[in-house]
């Protein structure tokens, strides 16, 4: 299940030892909608090495403007604070796990 990312937490889980991809999406956006399911199937194989969160820009848009996100769904991979990777919209589970993979190298 993905992290529900928020103001208070945020910080913390960008900046911890373990990869996590940051979803910033809206309940609008008919393409997050879309992925929402893959990056669920994605958690499911693979959260041992990435965790998932999800952070709603229309909720927390000081968060989205601090990372520059411009359109959603932008996926940003973080390790200890530090940004490794970032892929805006929405894409098949085959080019979202070649992304996260790259990501991590």
């Amino acid at each position: 299940m993905a992290i529900q990312l928020d103001d208070k937490n945020f910080d913390k889980e960008i900046n911890s030892e373990k990869p996590i991809l940051v979803d910033f999406w809206a309940a609008w956006c008919a393409p997050c909608r879309a992925i929402a399911p893959i990056l669920e199937e994605i958690e499911k194989e693979d959260g041992e090495k990435i965790r998932i969160g999800k952070l709603n820009v229309d909720e927390y848009p000081d968060i989205a403007s601090r990372f520059k996100i411009f359109s959603i769904p932008t996926l940003v991979i973080f390790k200890s604070g530090k940004e490794l990777g970032r892929m805006v919209g929405a894409a098949p589970k085959s080019k979202l796990k070649q992304f996260i993979e790259e990501s991590l190298k």
